[in-house]
């Protein structure tokens, strides 16, 4: 994982960092980041990082979110909520997800608590001319 994070030009980071700690050293290791606060952050991670985040990479307009919702309605939700999106990249739920939308929406599940899936997961993605392409799940080998 933080081989990946020192090949990233951008980390992105849809919240529940449960500690400060990642958070140090995430900002300390990748070129940039860009996070949000989720249900498990407490006042300390929620002062430091906004509900939502947006920021333009490679011409691609992206909202970064922590809760979005029951999976029912949800690409309906996220258009109505994030009309100026072309991806929103959204976790709490910790399942992986990709729906082309528009807006597309990513979930990279979680490198590290994987819940009930089978596999812990994370995403990688090239934005660039204003297209994202080359959206790739990976899957951490078994612990």
């Amino acid at each position: 994982m933080w081989a990946a994070v020192d090949a990233a030009d951008v980390v992105v980071h849809a919240g529940d960092w449960v500690s400060a700690d990642l958070l140090d050293a995430l900002e300390a290791r990748a070129a940039r980041l860009v996070g949000v606060w989720g249900n498990n952050d407490g006042p300390e991670l929620r002062a430091r990082l906004p509900e939502v985040a947006r920021v333009d990479l490679g011409g691609v307009r992206f909202a970064v979110v922590h809760e979005t919702g029951a999976a029912g309605g949800l690409e309906r939700r996220c258009a109505a909520a994030y009309p100026d999106a072309d991806v929103v990249v959204f976790g709490h739920s910790h399942i992986p997800w990709d729906t082309p939308g528009p807006p597309r929406l990513l979930n990279p599940g979680s490198p590290t608590d994987r819940r009930r899936q089978p596999d812990f997961t994370w995403m990688t993605a090239v934005a660039a001319g204003g297209v994202l392409d080359r959206v790739v799940l990976h899957r951490l080998p078994p612990r």
